[in-house]
C-alpha cells in the first residue's frame, strides 16, 4: 500500500458538516485492490491478536463486533486502515470515533477519513495504520513493541499539543455556549467570537486583564504593601536582596518558624515554608535567589492552604490545597507508596495535567528529616506523610473543593482584594485554620495574590464538587445578550462567484458597516486591500474572522479550500450558492456533477438553522439542495413563474425575481422592486442576463442580513463592471473605433453565459481570444471551442502561461477540434503566447468590432488594453447591439445562466 496525500480538515467539509476535524488519507492499495481481507491468509487473526479492542467496533452491522465480522467476512484494506486509525487515537487517549472509506473513480485507490483531537496526532494514526496492515499481510503480525511505540508517540504529540487546563476549560465552555473560538499561534493567544465581535484569552488572563494589577501581583511585596494599607490581613515580612541582609530580616519578623520565596515567582517556584534554623534559612534563600532578584522574608502562619478564586468582582470557586503526602498501608515503604501514588493515570509531567507526579527536592528531605522519616520508613496504615510543605498542585498537592464552606466575610474580603489589586481574574491564597470563620477570628492573612491563576483545581478537585469556573469567565467576557460572532455570509458557485461576493460586500457597506470579504482577486477590510491573490480558502476567511476591526464577514468560498481544509467557520448566517456546471472535474476525486454540487453544497448546508440558504431556483442540481438543509430558504431566479418561486412564496417564503425588467424581492404576496435591469450598471444595460442573475443572488443576500431596500438600491446603481471594482468581470473598454471586453470565464458555463452579451454585439465583427487552464478534461477544451465557434465570428487560441502539466499546444489543438465540429470554415488561428494573442485581436479589430479577451491573467489583460489609451473604462454602452424590449430589459439569452 501507498499513501499518496494526506489532508487535514478543520471545519464542515464535503464528508460532514458536523464532524469538522478529519483526516482524509488518499490510499493506493497496490497489489491488495483486489484482495479483500477474507482471502489474506492469517490477516484476520493477526489484527484481533494485535488490536483486541477492535472488538468494540460496531461498523455498519450496527451491533458490537461488527468490524470484526465484516473483516472476517471481507473487507477493502482502505476500510480496515480507517477502523485501525481510530482505534489507535482511543487508545492514547484521545477521543474519536467518525470514519468513512470510499473507492474513487481511479480502481484501487481509497479516500480514508476519520475523526482526530490532535491533528499530527490523527497523521501519525494513520500512517501507522497503513504500516500496521502492511505488517500483518507480509508477516501474520504486528511486533508488539512497534505497537507500544507507536502509542507512546501518539499520547506523546497528544500531550504536546495540550492547551492546559485552565485554557481546555475555557474552550469547552466557549463551545458549549456556542462561541467560536482559534488558536491565534502567538503567545498562547486564543481569540473567542469572531471579528469585531472577539475576546482574548492567554491562559486564565482577559484582554479586560489590567497590564497595572498584572504587574502589582507580581510585584508580591507591593501587593502587601497595599493591601496592608488597605486593613486586609497580610503577613508580616520584609524584603532582602543579600544573604548578609537576611539575619536582620528574621529579627524583624519576630524570629522563626518563618517562608523565604522569590519576590516575583509563580506555581511554587522557589518557595521554602515553616524554615526553623539558620542553616535551612540559608538554603531557601539560595533556592528563591535563583528565580528571582529579590527575596521575601515572612512570618510563617500555620493553618491550612486555599486558593480562592475571584472572576469579575465574585468569588466563583475556593479549593483547599493539600501538600504532596503518602498515606501509610501498613505494608509499603514511603518509596514505595510514592511510586504508586504516580500511577495514577490523572498525574503527568507540570502543571498541565489534573495532578502532578510527585518529585523530591531537597525541601522533601528536609520535611521527611524533620517528620523523623526516610524513604524505607513503613508507615502504618493511615499515617500521612508530607513530602512537600507548599501545597502548590504543581508540585504533586490535590485539591479539596471548599466554595460552599467560605465565610461571607471572607468572600467579601477576597472580592475587595480583587478590586484593590485590579484584577478581573484572580486566585487569592489564604492560610486559616478555619476558611468558615472570618479570618480575623482566626489570625488567617491572605499570603498572596495571583494574576493567571490556574483552574485545574477547581474544574478537577481531587475531592468535592467540579466547579464550572470558565462559565463565569466566558460570562464576563460575553455576558448575555452580547453578541460573540459577527454575521457571516459564504458564497460559492461555479461562475459569479467573485462578482457576486463583491457585489454583496458593497450592498452590505451602504448599511455603514465595515465589511471584510475575500475573492479570488484578494482579501479586503473596507475600502482597503490587505492581501493580493487568489484568496477563496479558509486561511484567507479566517484572517477576516480574527481582524477586530470587521463587522460583518462575506466570503468568497472555492471548491479547492473546502476540499483542502473545509470551511474556515463552524457556521454562516447567509450561504449562498450560484449554480454547478462543468468545471475542475476530475480533480480532488470530484469527478461528478452530481459530486460537485455535494461538495458546493456544504456552504448552504453550514448556514445556522435561522439564517438563509440563497439557492438558484433556476439550476437543477442547487435546486436539489433544498433537501441537504437545515436552515430558512431563500430562492432567486430569472423568472417570476418558476415553480419553486411560486410555490415558495405562496408558503410565506422570501424570494428575488426578474420580473417586468425590475430586480424584485418576493416575500407572501407582496413585492419589493428594487430597480430596474436597464438601471443597473453591472448588467450592462440589462443586456448581460446572467449579471443580472448575479445581482439578484447579491441583492437577496443583503436583504436577508437586514440591508433596507432603499440602500440597496443605492448599492446596485454605484456598482460598476469596471477594472477597479470587479476586475476581469465583464471589463468594457472603449478604444474608440472598437470595444475591447475582459472576463475571466474559463468553462464551458461561463462561456455560455458571456455568449449571452456577445451574441448580441451587431455593431461589427466579435473576435474572441480564447483558452482554458491545462488541467481541465480533454472534453472540457473541446467543448470550449464548439461553444466559441458558436459566439464568435473569429477566434485567436492562446494557452496559459502555466499548462499545468498538460504538453504545450495540446489545449489549443482541442480546442480547434471543437470548433471545427460545430463550423468547419470557421476563421481561427492559434497564437499560444497569452500577450502576443490579445495584441493580435486588439490589432486585428475592425471599426465596430468587440474583442472579447479570455485572460489567465487578468491584470495584464487589463494592462495590454490600457497602455492602448481607452476613452473611459466602461464609460459607454456598446455602439450598436440588438434591439432589447423595454419591458424585460433582456435580450433573446436570457436562459443561458
Amino acid at each position: 500500500m501507498r499513501i499518496l496525500k494526506i489532508q487535514t480538515l478543520r471545519g464542515p467539509n464535503y464528508w460532514s458538516i458536523r464532524r469538522h476535524k478529519l483526516i482524509l488519507m488518499r490510499l493506493d492499495l497496490e497489489e491488495l485492490a483486489e484482495q479483500p481481507t477474507n482471502q489474506i491468509p492469517g490477516f484476520y487473526e493477526g489484527l484481533v491478536e494485535t488490536l483486541p479492542s477492535l472488538e468494540s467496533h460496531f461498523c455498519s452491522p450496527g451491533c458490537r463486533g461488527g468490524f470484526l465480522m465484516r473483516v472476517r467476512e471481507g473487507t477493502m484494506m482502505g476500510h480496515v486502515v480507517e477502523h485501525i486509525a481510530l482505534e489507535l487515537q482511543e487508545l492514547a487517549g484521545m477521543s474519536v470515533g467518525f470514519g468513512r472509506t470510499r473507492e474513487t473513480s481511479t480502481p484501487g485507490i481509497y479516500q480514508v477519513v476519520f475523526d482526530y483531537e490532535d491533528e499530527q496526532a490523527g497523521r501519525y494514526a494513520g500512517r501507522a495504520a497503513v504500516r500496521m496492515c502492511q505488517s500483518i499481510v507480509e508477516q501474520g503480525r504486528y511486533p508488539q513493541a512497534e505497537l507500544e511505540q507507536d502509542l507512546q508517540d501518539l499520547k506523546e504529540l497528544y500531550r504536546d499539543a495540550a492547551l492546559g487546563p485552565s485554557t481546555e476549560a475555557i474552550i469547552e465552555e466557549a463551545a458549549a455556549k456556542g462561541i467560536p473560538w482559534m488558536n491565534l499561534g502567538a503567545r498562547f493567544l486564543i481569540q473567542l467570537g469572531y471579528g469585531a465581535n472577539q475576546k482574548r484569552v492567554q491562559a486564565t488572563m482577559s484582554d479586560r486583564t489590567g497590564i497595572l494589577g498584572v504587574e502589582l501581583a507580581c510585584d508580591k511585596e507591593s501587593t502587601k504593601r497595599i493591601l496592608g494599607n488597605a486593613g486586609v490581613p497580610v503577613p508580616q515580612g520584609t524584603t532582602i536582596s543579600y544573604l548578609d541582609e537576611l539575619e536582620d530580616a528574621i529579627a524583624s519578623v519576630g524570629g522563626y518558624p518563618i517562608v523565604i520565596k522569590p519576590l516575583d515567582g509563580n506555581h511554587g517556584r522557589g518557595i521554602t515554608i515553616d524554615i526553623r534554623t539558620w542553616e535551612e534559612a540559608e538554603a531557601a534563600y539560595d533556592a528563591a535567589k535563583e528565580v528571582s532578584r529579590a527575596v521575601i522574608v515572612e512570618r510563617y502562619y500555620v493553618g491550612r492552604d486555599h486558593r480562592v478564586l475571584v472572576v469579575d468582582g465574585k468569588v466563583v470557586a475556593v479549593a483547599e490545597r493539600v501538600p504532596a503526602h503518602v498515606v501509610g498501608d501498613g505494608e509499603s515503604t514511603i518509596e514505595q507508596l510514592i511510586e504508586e501514588t504516580n500511577q495514577d493515570p490523572n498525574r503527568g509531567e507540570g502543571h498541565d495535567n489534573v495532578l502532578t507526579k510527585i518529585q523530591l527536592d531537597r525541601t522533601s528531605f528536609q520535611l521527611l528529616e524533620r517528620q523523623g522519616y526516610t524513604l524505607d520508613t513503613v508507615l502504618t496504615e493511615g499515617e500521612v506523610c508530607y513530602l512537600r510543605a507548599t501545597a502548590n498542585l504543581s508540585t504533586g498537592g490535590i485539591a479539596v473543593d471548599r466554595t460552599d464552606d467560605i465565610h461571607p466575610e471572607n468572600a467579601w474580603l477576597a472580592q475587595r482584594v480583587a478590586k484593590i489589586v485590579g484584577l478581573d481574574i484572580t486566585g487569592i491564597d489564604i492560610v486559616t485554620s478555619d476558611i468558615s470563620r472570618p479570618l480575623r477570628e482566626t489570625e488567617g492573612v491572605i499570603v498572596e495574590v495571583n494574576a493567571a491563576p490556574g483552574f485545574r483545581m477547581h474544574v478537577a478537585p481531587s475531592r468535592g464538587i467540579p466547579r464550572n469556573v470558565a462559565g463565569a469567565v466566558l460570562d464576563m467576557l460575553f455576558p448575555p445578550g452580547t453578541p460573540s460572532r459577527i454575521p457571516i455570509i459564504a458564497l460559492t458557485g461555479t461562475n459569479g462567484k467573485t462578482t457576486t461576493t463583491r457585489l454583496t460586500a458593497h450592498l452590505i457597506k451602504q448599511s455603514g458597516k465595515v465589511v471584510g470579504y475575500t475573492t479570488t482577486d484578494g482579501t479586503y477590510i473596507g475600502d482597503y486591500l490587505v492581501e493580493p491573490g487568489d484568496n477563496t480558502g479558509p486561511q484567507s476567511a479566517q484572517l477576516i474572522l480574527q481582524d477586530p476591526t470587521v463587522e460583518v464577514a462575506v466570503l468568497e468560498s472555492a471548491r479547492g479550500g473546502i476540499l483542502r481544509s473545509g470551511l474556515a467557520f463552524d457556521a454562516s448566517d447567509i450561504g449562498v450558492v450560484l449554480n454547478v456546471a462543468a468545471d475542475h472535474l476530475g480533480i480532488g476525486d470530484i469527478d461528478t456533477l452530481e459530486q460537485m454540487a455535494h461538495l458546493k453544497s456544504v456552504v448552504a448546508e453550514a448556514v445556522q438553522p435561522n439564517g438563509y440558504a440563497v439557492l438558484n431556483a433556476d439550476d437543477p442540481l442547487t435546486a436539489q439542495m433544498r433537501d441537504r438543509v437545515k436552515s430558512k430558504l431563500a430562492w432567486f431566479s430569472m423568472s417570476p413563474d418558476n415553480p419553486l418561486i411560486q410555490e415558495h412564496t405562496q408558503q410565506g417564503g422570501l424570494a428575488a425575481v426578474y420580473e417586468n425588467g425590475y430586480l424584485s424581492i418576493l416575500q407572501g404576496d407582496w413585492t419589493l422592486r428594487i430597480e430596474q435591469a436597464a438601471n443597473v450598471p453591472l448588467t450592462m444595460g440589462g443586456r448581460a442576463p446572467f449579471m443580472i442573475a448575479n445581482a439578484l443572488a447579491a441583492s437577496l443576500a443583503a436583504y436577508a442580513y437586514g440591508v433596507q431596500i432603499e440602500q440597496i438600491r443605492a448599492g446596485l446603481a454605484t456598482f460598476r463592471a469596471s477594472s477597479s471594482q470587479t476586475p476581469g468581470r465583464m471589463n468594457l473598454f472603449n478604444l474608440g473605433e472598437y470595444h475591447a471586453l475582459v472576463d475571466y470565464a474559463h468553462n464551458p458555463h461561463s462561456y455560455e453565459a458571456l455568449g449571452g452579451f456577445i451574441r448580441n454585439w451587431t455593431a461589427g465583427e466579435r473576435i474572441g481570444v480564447i483558452g482554458g487552464p491545462g488541467d481541465r478534461r480533454d472534453e472540457d477544451f473541446i467543448m470550449l471551442g464548439r461553444l466559441s465557434a458558436e459566439i464568435f465570428d473569429r477566434i485567436i487560441i492562446k494557452e496559459d502561461d502555466d499548462n499545468r502539466g498538460r504538453p504545450r499546444g495540446d489545449a489549443a489543438e482541442l480546442i480547434s477540434k471543437g470548433i471545427m465540429q460545430v463550423k468547419s470554415d470557421c476563421r481561427y488561428e492559434i497564437v499560444l503566447d497569452e500577450t502576443t494573442a490579445i495584441n493580435t485581436g486588439l490589432d486585428t479589430a475592425s471599426n465596430g468590432s468587440l474583442v472579447a479577451i479570455l485572460p489567465e491573467s487578468v491584470s495584464r489583460a487589463i494592462s495590454l488594453i490600457q497602455a492602448r489609451n481607452p476613452l473611459s473604462d466602461n464609460s459607454l454602452q456598446p455602439p450598436s447591439v440588438a434591439a432589447q424590449d423595454n419591458a424585460t430589459g433582456i435580450v433573446s439569452s436570457v436562459n443561458q445562466i
